[in-house]
């Protein structure tokens, strides 16, 4: 695994730094990726787990006291024009998992967490969002086993679904609903 880079770390040959690079790449929040990566760190750092660099790939966005938590994240606006609100729905697909620490892909589809997080961005009017604060956002926390019960079959979820389960978590009550939940 890779160390975290210093922000004032330059691009050899340029007269720029990773953080123009950034600046460049990442600023468009509200873009499905960008958004997704966002809630990610919102999750990890609730979990005190943002220390090492973000792990591509793995089977699981995070290991948390042995668990792994599969991370989600939707909006209501989005960054394309829009006639109307987009509908919150989650992807809960089972997936063959590739394991970044031994390089290899698993022979069976499953969902490969103990744990889901669905991220929520609750505002509604682009002309007035702020996607950095956390207070602008719910969190909803199921595990894998629930999912499976109830859901087994299923490639996505919808939010009024999940509501149906459980409630939305501030951020500073995430770290609390996912040991609970796990425990």
């Amino acid at each position: 695994m890779s160390s975290k880079i210093s922000e004032d770390l330059r691009i050899k040959g340029t007269e720029t730094t990773i953080v123009e690079f950034w600046r460049w790449a990442y600023s468009d929040l509200l873009s499905n990726t960008n958004r997704g990566i966002l809630a990610e760190f919102l999750v990890g750092h609730a979990l005190g787990l943002t220390t090492e660099p973000r792990m591509v790939w793995d089977k699981a966005d995070f290991v948390y006291n042995g668990n792994s938590i599969e991370v989600k994240s939707s909006a209501y606006i989005q960054s394309w024009e829009q006639k109307q609100p987009s509908k919150i729905v989650f992807s809960i697909s089972k997936a063959k998992a590739w394991d970044y620490s031994t390089g290899e892909m698993s022979s069976e589809a499953q969902r490969n967490s103990n744990c889901y997080v669905f991220c929520v961005f609750t505002d509604k009017d682009k002309s007035n969002h702020d996607i950095l604060d956390v207070n602008r956002w719910d969190f909803y926390v199921l595990t894998t086993s629930f999912l499976n019960q109830n859901f087994l079959e299923q490639k996505s979820i919808s939010l009024s679904t999940i509501q149906k389960f459980c409630s939305p978590v501030t951020y500073s009550n995430l770290k609390k609903e996912v040991d609970s939940l796990l425990s």
